[in-house]
């Protein structure tokens, strides 16, 4: 069926009872309208079993004002005449979907339709077995879970032809606001007819059998792939816009370094998107939720973003059915929020059986809606910036990304809670002068994949007085993940490689050195001047100074013996291996670590290790922050300004199971004082804290705004408005 075909036909069908036209407040642009989403996925024996009249009462008193809502798919939940889209057996003559889409318009919300097109049912299947992913051995794969689905090919004519038919129908005769697709970029590699000619002709060759991404395959691979997926993104949201010109196609994507689609392009692409990391599993500090909100706003900067937060329990066990405990719900979310996500929360079945997270929600949507003046953020105010790289863990991570790339990031990101320095991540393709302005200083946690081109940007940003951080392997391969015969940035650090990568390396040290001209010890090693030597990291570059700088504040101290223990003692003096690289020109300052020191930090959690990159950064920086606090305990920190006011976050992660949820109770920190510097030309009229609901006493200081804040529960936010 083509379009021309698709068109008519609907055009000739009796609206069912529930589609509606769009809500009068629906126009183009309104992306920026919903600050609470809610999320209602339907099981299949949802329809006519569910309570439709109790959600809507419930979407109306948390304020939810956006909802995603279950459409089709792996399942249709409203009378499709499209052949062979499966409908739920307990549909019947009735139209799940259209009648809760009548009544959210009620409530005056925006929707958008979930699809899920990662599974098919047999009859399609057996009508279109070239809509099933083929695995390496050849072999059409059964669902993993659900043996009645087999799994779909994303790339091919099942995603482009037949769920494009789909989107086409529900959006014309729904005229929802966007589509959002779960699990629409592929269950695994498919080995398809399709995707075999599809690959040769784009690339000339067969389809890899190995993730190495140095293998010339595998690399086309990457590249077609991510092409293949956002040729589909471009046609759904085109097919999404001829008929209703204000919706869009909103996909389930992006994130971090671990994403497989570009975040850059995915920026310049959609109106808005949805962070779907819904709940901490294994061992996950909470923070996490606010590290995703930052990634993703590294790529889309003001537009508009929610944070998908489940209300059930995230584990590889999959139980759906179940819930979190309310203070680690609590956490999640409102570290987002801090962080500038939007609050979407998302049940899974409509006959609730554990109900204890309905009254946490409609606490924390509540607050949300009182406060939400000084939710609207329009900018962060913090100097410095944390790198992540994509192509960095495509090209040089590989399947070992996680350890090789992700950790380091983590372990920086960690000692800079601990320090409690505001800081923003960046996208290493967001290197440019106008996105870089803001910040003063730049971090590079084994940023191991650079082109010139980005070498050249940073070096510029070096130049315009801006300070760089940055550690290991740091330019020392190109944006493919080829190893270059010298750090791309060797003139920046004033460092050379002159051998191969070492480690892992077995009890080795770095020993602490003075000034030989003042015979004091440079700020890096602040806190540490008694301790003669530390521990070294795992893995070492093993490199060379340019140019006689003097001794380094670290020098290494070769691996020996660790057993039997008579053997442990140093076998060579210690030389002058340089630990660390220090450079000042005019207001820029740099720093470089040959090793992996903010690696090894995450896994270790060296104290040492932690005042190194904490040193580090405020050496290089060189600049009074625009926010401190002081007092015992672990924050994660934010600073954001509004239209007419600003608002700093203060979210407590001082708990024993800070690494492993769900918490099991909220430990308050104690006091805390808070000096903010207020953006030029604005003064203070008024100090609120949000969370405790009162006014609040401040004082004018040569540092800025003084706040004595009371103990933090979960929680603290407190909103200056400005004068004027």
């Amino acid at each position: 069926m083509n379009r021309r075909d698709f068109m008519q036909i609907s055009a000739g069908l009796a609206l069912p009872a529930g589609a509606q036209t769009p809500a009068a407040g629906t126009r183009a642009g309104w992306y920026d309208r919903p600050m609470r989403w809610a999320q209602l996925a339907f099981v299949e024996d949802d329809p006519g079993q569910y309570d439709q009249a109790f959600w809507l009462d419930y979407f109306r008193r948390i304020h939810a004002d956006a909802a995603c809502l279950s459409a089709g798919g792996c399942v249709a939940f409203y009378p499709t005449k499209i052949p062979l889209h499966y409908r739920s057996k307990w549909l019947k003559d009735g139209d799940a979907f259209g009648d809760l889409v009548k009544g959210c318009r009620g409530l005056g919300m925006n929707i958008i339709a979930r699809t899920d097109p990662h599974g098919l049912h047999q009859d399609l299947a057996d009508a279109h077995p070239d809509y099933v992913l083929v695995s390496a051995d050849g072999k059409p794969r059964k669902h993993w879970a659900d043996p009645d689905y087999w799994v779909s090919c994303a790339l091919g004519p099942y995603n482009f032809d037949f769920m494009t038919r789909v989107t086409e129908e529900i959006v014309s005769l729904y005229q929802v606001d966007g589509i959002f697709s779960n699990r629409w970029a592929g269950s695994g590699m498919c080995y398809c007819a399709h995707c075999v000619r599809n690959f040769r002709d784009f690339s000339g060759l067969d389809l890899p059998r190995t993730n190495n991404p140095q293998d010339p395959a595998r690399r086309q691979y990457i590249v077609w792939k991510e092409k293949r997926l956002f040729d589909l993104w471009h046609l759904w949201d085109a097919r999404i816009k001829a008929i209703n010109p204000n919706a869009a196609y909103i996909a389930n994507a992006g994130g971090g370094a671990l994403s497989d689609l570009d975040m850059k392009t995915i920026g310049e692409l959609t109106p808005t998107l949805f962070a779907d990391r819904q709940a901490r599993h294994g061992l996950m500090p909470p923070w996490t939720n606010g590290k995703n909100g930052k990634e993703y706003r590294a790529a889309l900067g003001r537009k508009p973003i929610a944070g998908i937060f489940s209300v059930g329990i995230e584990e590889s066990y999959r139980w759906k059915d179940s819930v979190q405990s309310g203070d680690e719900i609590r956490l999640w979310m409102m570290d987002g929020v801090a962080q500038g996500l939007r609050p979407w929360f998302t049940k899974f079945n409509a006959k609730p059986l554990d109900r204890r997270w309905l009254p946490v929600v409609e606490e924390l949507y509540t607050w949300h809606h009182r406060n939400e003046r000084y939710l609207r953020n329009e900018e962060s105010l913090a100097r410095v910036g944390l790198v992540y790289s994509q192509q960095t863990a495509t090209f040089y991570g590989g399947e070992r990304a996680h350890a090789k790339v992700e950790d380091h990031t983590l372990g920086f990101y960690q000692a800079l809670l601990e320090a409690r320095i505001p800081f923003e991540m960046v996208h290493d393709r967001m290197l440019e002068p106008a996105q870089l302005a803001r910040f003063k200083t730049l971090i590079l946690p084994n940023i191991a994949a650079l082109s010139t081109a980005q070498c050249g940007q940073v070096q510029a940003f070096a130049d315009a007085g801006g300070s760089i951080v940055a550690t290991h392997e740091t330019s020392l391969y190109d944006e493919w993940g080829k190893r270059r015969d010298n750090l791309g940035l060797a003139r920046l650090f004033g460092a050379s490689v002159t051998g191969a990568l070492e480690g892992p390396l077995q009890n080795s040290y770095l020993t602490l050195n003075k000034d030989p001209a003042t015979g004091q010890f440079h700020p890096l090693l602040a806190g540490m001047e008694d301790a003669g030597r530390i521990i070294n990291g795992t893995h070492r570059v093993p490199v060379r100074a340019d140019s006689g700088s003097g001794l380094s504040p670290l020098t290494l101290v070769p691996t020996y013996p660790d057993l039997p223990m008579e053997s442990v003692y140093v076998r060579q003096a210690p030389g002058k291996d340089p630990g660390v690289f220090l450079k000042e020109n005019g207001k820029s300052r740099i720093v470089y670590f040959p090793w992996d020191l903010d690696r090894t930090f995450w896994e270790v959690m060296s104290l040492d290790h932690g005042r190194l990159l904490q040193n580090a950064v405020r050496w290089a920086h060189n600049e009074v922050q625009p926010l401190t606090v002081k007092g015992k305990g672990l924050f994660d920190l934010a600073i954001w300004t509004q239209k007419n006011s600003m608002t700093v976050h203060l979210v407590n992660l001082t708990n024993p199971m800070m690494m492993k949820g769900p918490i099991r109770e909220i430990i308050p920190a104690p006091p805390q004082t808070v000096v903010v510097r207020l953006p030029p030309g604005k003064t203070a009229a008024a100090v609120h804290l949000l969370v405790a609901g009162r006014t609040i006493a401040h004082k004018r200081t040569p540092q800025g705004l003084e706040i004595a804040v009371p103990p933090v529960g979960i929680n603290e936010v407190i909103a200056i408005d400005f004068a004027g």
